[in-house]
């Protein structure tokens, strides 16, 4: 018998706030492991669409399923990273990243986190508040959070926008890195078709509002990406591609 590896799946997903339409219907899927990204425009209804596979809004037609199982609400297991860090700021980086799992009754709290720390490079900043962090160290350390908690699924809600152009190419490449790792399955939203190329196995674009998906892409780059990925005739090839259909649409 086939193994079902999908870690996400949405069928149908529409979403309104009154009279105002915003997704229009919405079919997707994550599979474990994959990194799927979403691109489109300002406005068109991204972050809802997040919310809405988080659990933490509900569709008002369609169905969400993480693992196989309906999403009914919000869960440790599908964590949504937004713009800006979520730390507690009155505890130390260290705290912050065991508060999860301590709280979850996870006994190898300590174990997972020192491992977090050395995979985001934040080994030596546990100690410090998350006034005390860099931007960057900060996003780093915000993943690391809700990765803390051992997450089959992970949602990203534009999380490096508010970086300048090289300590976010840095924390893309940080994180290609971490995930294949870590073989986390991860929905990343964005309005940047290099970073949606460059981070994703698969590239889903939305249209306008009410939003619906108007392209499926596999991104069929070589591993591992990083800045030496944006300069392969390829991926400028490809780029073009979308860019010209983004402008077009």
């Amino acid at each position: 018998m086939a193994v079902d590896t999908t870690a996400l799946a949405a069928a149908g997903v529409a979403k309104a706030y009154g009279p105002l339409p915003v997704l229009g219907q919405i079919d997707l899927s994550v599979a474990a492991g994959e990194v799927v990204t979403v691109l489109g425009p300002s406005g068109c209804g991204k972050s809802t669409l997040l919310r809405v596979l988080a659990g933490l809004e509900p569709p008002d037609r369609g169905r969400v399923e993480v693992a196989g199982e309906a999403v009914r609400g919000p869960s440790p297991d599908r964590p949504m990273v937004v713009q800006g860090a979520t730390l507690f700021p009155w505890l130390s980086l260290r705290a912050n990243l065991e508060w999860g799992p301590r709280a979850l009754g996870d006994r190898d709290a300590k174990t997972i986190v020192d491992e977090l720390l050395d995979a985001t490079g934040l080994s030596g900043s546990a100690h410090l508040l998350p006034r005390q962090l860099s931007g960057g160290m900060r996003q780093r350390a915000a993943i690391a959070q809700v990765l803390a908690n051992r997450p089959p699924l992970l949602l990203l809600d534009e999380p490096f926008g508010a970086l300048d152009a090289q300590t976010r190419l840095r924390m893309q490449e940080w994180l290609i890195g971490l995930l294949a790792e870590r073989r986390t399955a991860t929905l990343l939203v964005t309005h940047d078709v290099e970073e949606a190329l460059l981070l994703g196995h698969r590239l889903l674009r939305l249209s306008h509002r009410p939003a619906e998906v108007v392209e499926e892409l596999a991104v069929d780059l070589p591993a591992p990406r990083g800045r030496a990925t944006l300069a392969d005739p390829r991926f400028v090839e490809l780029k073009a591609a979308v860019l010209s259909r983004v402008l077009d649409a």
